[in-house]
């Protein structure tokens, strides 16, 4: 059977899960006394709400018939009174389980959000960005009306219905028989309606989970669809995708819009009988008029917090949901933070040392582990320049994963100035590295965030240092507003060129023991690269330095060059070491300098 998409949402559980919901519950512990207060008021103004039918009756059949104008203006202060009660209870009532709403979304999402900043790499290699939005957003607002229309809410549809039947049977117990009698419909069209409209939900969850991780992609990678001239063919999967949510939402729609009229339909059969039932009475001598209009108002009453309680329990089966797949991402391993068994020297140096390692990503069809690395095994001595080379897929960008500790390797171990890195606090440990990728990322914030990033230890004199070491301060002064120049998402609005040496610049501000290079100079031309070498020179001396590289010349001044093949080291030695052997390093150097040469000749 086919995996599922990763972003295909799971099948709705139980519409009610005990331990889920004292977990939920949890999030409103800190706000209790409100909590209580919301509760009071609510229980008051439903009891508040079932004074007017009472007064009704007493004025239908004491003090009209009595003519007793007294008592009947008493009365109708008093129902003028009940009325405004309730409306300020209610509005208390709103306005703190909306409250109560807001705070817990904001909580649960700055839970949500600080765990996906500390939770393992591999957890996002197996869950698409999108369906990580749906977490964050879609599934917090279903538990914000969980808690601002549910909780709090049912407890005052329940009150509300318990004293109408208590109502209804102190006056009358045999004309609250006839009323209710339409009850077991009521029932029936509520289990149909619920079977039927948590299909109906589950579908709409997932199609909006689908919805979200398709825009992510697409919108991300607009560049390659606008390159090919795929639009119109992007455009018509869209319209697939969101007609599929369209028709979703339909589905509910029509068994919401038949049920409402079953329950209008029942509360109307419920009346007649009231009347019919009651009137007849009447004529006997044994029911009033006071009473038979005080049960027409109970009655339209009671169905209503039958109404809610419908809606409440899908919302309830979609709370469920939402918190199930919450707490499965609060509940996911985090990148290994523990408490490390032993702590760096005083004077951290810099040595790094890979013993046997071994490492994949997964294992086969068979269980078979897909090795990425094999038995790697090397030292690199405090302010050494070690450079990594090899074809595509060696392993030489899973060797600087594992080194900061985004992966865990099966076999072996890694040292970091003696001390296992996994003994090592991460935030420790990344605190010694600098990493320059060849791929790098920048925030919409100005050059001064993505140059500091939030470091308020780096002072403006360090920052423009380091700029200026590596040839950034140039192109920085000629931006519109310089320092405070907004980059665009993901740095846009810069060239790759002045996107890596915004990266050098971070790098060197950062001041790191251990500098990690991965293809760090692809982006950049020949000229700019010969500016920058002298800062990379001045960057590396008396720091460990790794430099991965596809280009290499610029690695042949390493003091050691390691060649990975199929995640295996095959050679080590310096530059004209490995010349000398003709090995693998031997023939990429005259395959790439034959290439550069052809190049030449054909320009």
């Amino acid at each position: 059977m086919a995996a599922p998409a990763a972003h295909e949402e799971e099948a709705l559980g139980r519409a009610y899960d005990g331990r889920l919901m004292r977990r939920l519950l949890g999030y409103l512990r800190p706000y209790r006394r409100r909590v209580a207060l919301a509760v009071v008021c609510l229980l008051v103004a439903a009891a508040v709400e079932l004074v007017a039918p009472w007064i009704t009756k007493l004025a239908l059949d004491d003090a009209i018939p009595e003519a007793d104008r007294r008592y009947l203006l008493i009365l109708t202060a008093a129902f003028f009174a009940s009325l405004l009660a309730a409306f300020g209870l209610r509005y208390a009532q709103t306005l703190l389980t909306t409250w109560l709403g807001q705070r817990v979304m904001y909580d649960l999402r700055r839970e949500i959000f600080g765990r996906l900043q500390r939770l393992e790499i591999a957890y996002y290699d197996r869950n698409a960005v999108g369906r990580l939005m749906t977490r964050v957003t879609n599934d917090v607002e279903v538990l914000n009306e969980l808690f601002s229309s549910g909780v709090v809410t049912v407890f005052g549809d329940i009150f509300t219905l318990v004293l109408i039947v208590a109502a209804m049977v102190a006056m009358d117990w045999q004309l609250a028989l006839v009323a209710l009698s339409v009850m077991p419909f009521v029932f029936l069209a509520a289990i149909i309606f619920r079977s039927r409209i948590r299909d109906a939900y589950r579908d709409i969850r997932v199609r909006l989970a689908r919805l979200n991780a398709f825009l992510q992609e697409h919108i991300s990678g607009m560049s390659v669809i606008q390159l090919f001239g795929r639009e119109a063919d992007t455009a018509k999967r869209f319209e697939a995708v969101d007609h599929d949510y369209l028709e979703a939402h339909l589905r509910s729609i029509t068994w919401y819009a038949l049920f409402f009229p079953v329950i209008e339909l029942l509360t109307a059969i419920s009346l007649a009988t009231i009347i019919v039932y009651g009137g007849a009475r009447h004529l006997d001598g044994a029911v009033t008029v006071g009473v038979i209009a005080a049960f027409l108002q109970y009655a339209r009453r009671f169905f209503r917090p039958i109404q809610d309680l419908s809606e409440k329990y899908n919302m309830l089966q979609g709370a469920m949901a939402s918190s199930e797949r919450i707490f499965k991402l609060l509940d996911a391993p985090l990148a290994l933070t523990g408490e490390p068994a032993r702590s760096l020297p005083h004077r951290a140096r810099g040595r790094i040392e890979f013993r046997d390692v071994w490492f994949a990503y997964g294992r086969d069809d068979d269980g078979e582990w897909n090795w990425v690395l094999r038995g790697l095994s090397f030292t690199a001595e405090p302010g050494a320049r070690i450079a990594i080379v090899g074809h595509t897929g060696a392993g030489k960008t899973t060797l600087v994963s594992l080194l900061l500790r985004f992966y865990e390797p099966q076999q072996g171990e890694i040292l970091f100035d003696d001390v296992p890195i996994r003994e090592i606090d991460p935030l420790v440990l990344r605190s010694h590295i600098g990493l320059v990728l060849q791929d790098v990322f920048l925030f919409s914030r100005d050059v001064r965030y993505n140059v500091r990033l939030g470091r308020s230890d780096l002072d403006e004199t360090a920052l423009r240092a380091a700029a200026a070491r590596v040839g950034a301060a140039a192109f920085i002064d000629r931006l519109p507003a310089g320092w405070e120049q907004p980059l665009g998402e993901r740095g846009m609005s810069l060239s790759a060129g002045e996107r890596q040496l915004l990266s050098f610049a971070r790098a060197l501000a950062f001041d790191p023991l251990v500098l990690v290079l991965d293809e760090a100079t692809s982006s950049v031309d020949s000229a700019l690269e010969e500016r920058i070498e002298h800062a990379l020179e001045a960057l590396m001396r008396g720091r460990t330095s790794l430099v991965i590289a596809h280009r290499l010349s610029t690695i042949q001044s390493a003091d050691r060059i390691l060649v990975l093949h199929h995640g295996e080291l095959c050679e080590q030695g310096t530059h004209d070491q490995l010349l000398r052997t003709g090995g693998i390093y031997a023939r990429l150097h005259e395959l790439q300098f034959a290439d550069a040469a052809s190049s030449a000749a054909d320009t």
